[in-house]
């Protein structure tokens, strides 16, 4: 059984009204990688690195990893994005990352994720003076503006890929073998193309998820793999011309498939 603990705390303000904050500490068991980590709490490696100061990946069992913290901001009238920014000790450009706003425009009811204000970009005492200033403005021109209305799109669920038992049984067999490929890059972005790997999951909804291509032959489908040069990924989709020692690994765009070329990498099976 998985062991995580969790404190909770509340934060308000005169005028701000925020949910419940969260923060977690996990203890690693014995089989755990820093990607599955993440991926159970909806994370990244990078964060978890970042937030625990590790210099690699490498964790062992019984080591306690904090998770980021985050709290949910409920907009109320009058609010901006510059005004919540300043109060929380963050940016708007940090409130519109973690949000995937295209526009500084928000409605009244609207939940919006605030990380750790720890972790934020810290802004100097000039550029807060500034922002709150400009916070001011926006909110006597807003009196003037029309309220728009944005569908909030629910984050896009990483489908589970499962593997048959001989499939398991392959994995187990390979697990911690490295071996010599030659690596392309694919996008989902190209005209024809669904979007949906061998095993199910849907790239266009997942763009950034690491998924490699693979000869079942050689790396069973459902593995968990570290790639050199591109980090943790699972092997879930299959290609008519990736047979052998040959693997596509998934980029987001066609830019970065085309940065990436043809390369001879070392692939790791972890699991």
């Amino acid at each position: 059984m998985k062991k995580f603990f969790v404190s909770l705390g509340f934060a308000a303000t005169s005028f701000l009204f925020v949910l419940p904050v969260s923060a977690a500490e996990y203890q690693v068991e014995k089989g755990d990688n820093l990607w599955s980590i993440a991926e159970e709490h909806k994370t990244s490696v990078a964060e978890l690195m970042e937030t625990n100061n590790l210099e690699s990946d490498l964790i062992f069992p019984e080591q306690k990893l904090e998770i980021d913290k985050e709290l949910t901001y409920i907009v109320e009238k009058g609010d901006s994005l510059s005004e919540i920014a300043v109060e929380h000790d963050v940016t708007v450009s940090d409130l519109k990352e973690w949000n995937n706003l295209e526009t500084d425009l928000i409605i009244i009811g609207e939940k919006l994720m605030i990380k750790d204000s720890k972790k934020a970009t810290e802004e100097d005492t000039d550029q807060k003076a500034q922002t709150k200033q400009t916070a001011k403005e926006d909110k006597q021109q807003e009196s003037t503006k029309q309220e728009s209305t944005q569908e909030e799109t629910p984050e896009a669920s990483e489908p589970a890929v499962e593997q048959t038992n001989s499939e398991k049984e392959a994995s187990s067999e390979k697990s911690g073998e490295t071996i010599s490929v030659s690596a392309t890059a694919y996008t989902a972005q190209c005209e024809g193309c669904s979007g949906v790997t061998a095993t199910g999951i849907d790239l266009n909804e997942n763009p950034n998820m690491k998924v490699i291509a693979v000869d079942p032959n050689v790396i069973p489908l459902g593995s968990r793999v570290y790639v050199e040069g591109y980090g943790e990924a699972i092997a879930a989709d299959t290609g008519g011309a990736i047979k052998g020692n040959k693997i596509d690994i998934h980029v987001p765009n066609k830019d970065e498939a085309t940065d990436w070329g043809v390369r001879t990498v070392d692939v790791t099976i972890l699991e």
